[in-house]
């Protein structure tokens, strides 16, 4: 049985077990849930309400879509090409599971024994202990079912090595950007400057300083993310982040063993931005040409770059001559 294969049925079991806990545990407990159910709440006061079906429902709903998605990438799509996308897949399936089973029984504790829902219980650390456990169980299952190790690229695919005269100081740069995400970063931008300004004028007591936070953390995120900066030289490699290139992470010349270019996309390796697990991480801005760092402790690092093939042949040349020195 293929990898493939066995995740689909894995997938259907789970699927199943899931679905079942979600119905069974509500319809054993419904003679003493108010109908309707508090399903959301405002700090430690409930403010939201469904009926008992609509619960049942929407937290079967909840599970059954995101596996059909699971299922529709497995069958269609390249999730289980590389041991990082396995990881993925594995993880969001067990770990999505988890977190609609959570969320579904602390809806039925904080409910359990009340005559109407505006009485229901607070949550409190029912929330974050829901997150750590599907977490958790995310982590884990991406961990033990991420299969072998990815096969090194055969040698006779590696980039011609780049003949470097004696003496010879060659540079290789390459930029990429991810215009949705640039976009994405202007758009907060102009949210933090005018979530701040209104919060600054009091206009929006109360709500202005969490939204200016959420925007101004966006925009953070978007500026470190959008675009990427790949320089190799003698020194090795510099990846930076963002318009001006910083952060920069350095990698010396002397910790990589050899690198190549591939053609990988978001779906195989998890999703856009940086993604990663030990021993294979990745910065995806989009799909395409990839630089691939083997590093010598085993592990590797993808960077999604324009004119990956020259930058992999120069890094080759300058580990040669350094080796040869």
């Amino acid at each position: 049985m293929t990898s493939r294969n066995r995740a689909l049925l894995a997938a259907g079991a789970w699927g199943l077990t899931v679905s079942a806990v979600l119905v069974a545990v509500p319809l054993s407990l419904r003679d003493r849930l108010p109908d309707p159910l508090a399903t959301h709440w405002s700090g430690s006061v409930p403010d939201g309400s469904m009926s008992f079906t609509q619960n049942l429902l929407f937290s079967v709903a909840m599970a059954v879509v995101v596996l059909a998605v699971m299922v529709g990438i497995a069958l269609h799509g390249t999730a289980f090409d590389r041991r990082l996308s396995r990881a993925y897949w594995w993880g969001t399936l067990f770990g999505w599971g988890l977190f609609v089973v959570g969320a579904e029984l602390s809806i039925m504790s904080a409910n359990l024994d009340v005559p109407v829902w505006t009485q229901a219980k607070s949550l409190g650390w029912d929330v974050v202990a829901v997150l750590a456990v599907a977490a958790a169980g995310g982590i884990l299952a991406g961990f033990l079912f991420r299969g072998e190790p990815d096969q090194a690229t055969p040698e006779g695919e590696a980039p011609p090595r780049l003949r470097l005269r004696p003496g010879q100081r060659s540079v290789w740069v390459s930029r990429v950007s991810n215009l949705w995400l640039v976009a994405v970063t202007a758009g907060s931008a102009l949210l933090t400057v005018a979530f701040g300004a209104l919060t600054l004028a009091g206009l929006m007591p109360g709500a202005g300083g969490p939204l200016f936070g959420v925007a101004a953390l966006v925009l953070v995120c978007g500026l470190l993310t959008s675009s990427v900066t790949v320089r190799i030289t003698e020194d090795g490699v510099a990846i930076g982040f963002g318009p001006l290139g910083w952060p920069v992470r350095r990698i010396r010349l002397s910790k990589i063993e050899r690198a190549w270019s591939e053609q990988r996309f978001p779906s195989q390796v998890g999703g856009w931005g940086i993604r990663g697990v030990p021993g294979a991480a990745a910065i995806m801005l989009r799909g395409g040409d990839c630089l691939v760092l083997r590093y010598r402790s085993g592990g590797q690092l993808l960077v999604s770059i324009d004119d990956a093939a020259r930058g992999a042949a120069l890094l080759n040349a300058l580990i040669d001559e350094r080796v040869g020195a």
